[in-house]
């Protein structure tokens, strides 16, 4: 018989750890921002995905009103750096609840370099950066998800497979998973696409 975790009967704080436990693994966005004052912050976001293919927007969730949110609505712009596998400490260390104000890259030793279209800076490290525009922030119960237009999409050159696009091996993406538990890059098959049925 399965156990039956329904949320109308248990605490939010309870079934969270139910919720992020069942949906995995997740990629992660490990989002640089800019305050109003011109202060860098970067936080990794679980919650995240592609929103449309045409035009090209991805999305992340901050569940409540955090840093990276406040950010992003005071500029309208945001950097989605590729968290990889080497990168696993310093993405971790990047979700403690630092001050308001704090530079998580200068408190931790993250090098930076300058974006193509957007004023954040991105990981130098990071094999990926997806630079955005806002489009928009839907508020979902204690959430809200942050929709942006990808202005660019820059990639490492040594991330770079044969055929021109990234490369998963080089890329190693870390995910989350449930608990305190990450993931990291899982063997790879390929199978290709069916045709139409008969």
């Amino acid at each position: 018989m399965r156990t039956i975790f329904d949320p109308a009967e248990m605490d939010p704080g309870t079934f969270y750890p139910v919720l992020t436990a069942s949906v995995l693994p997740r990629p992660i966005a490990w989002v640089s921002t800019l305050s109003e004052d011109g202060v860098p912050n970067l936080a990794p976001y679980s919650f995240f995905t592609v929103s449309s293919a045409e035009p090209p927007v991805v999305q992340f969730t901050s569940v409540t009103r955090k840093d990276s949110l406040r950010n992003v609505e005071a500029t309208g712009e945001f950097v989605v750096n590729l968290a990889s596998e080497p990168m696993v400490e310093h993405v971790n260390a990047s979700s403690a609840p630092y001050e308001p104000g704090t530079d998580e890259f200068a408190a931790l030793g993250i090098a930076t370099e300058p974006s193509e279209r957007v004023r954040p800076k991105r990981v130098a490290d990071s094999p990926i950066a997806i630079e955005c525009r806002l489009r928009q922030v839907i508020e979902v119960g204690n959430s809200f998800v942050v929709m942006g237009d990808v202005l660019a999409v820059a990639v490492r050159p040594e991330a770079i497979a044969d055929d021109g696009l990234p490369n998963f091996a080089a890329l190693a993406p870390l995910s989350r998973l449930g608990r305190d538990e990450w993931g990291t890059p899982p063997p790879v098959r390929r199978i290709p696409r069916p045709g139409p049925p008969g």
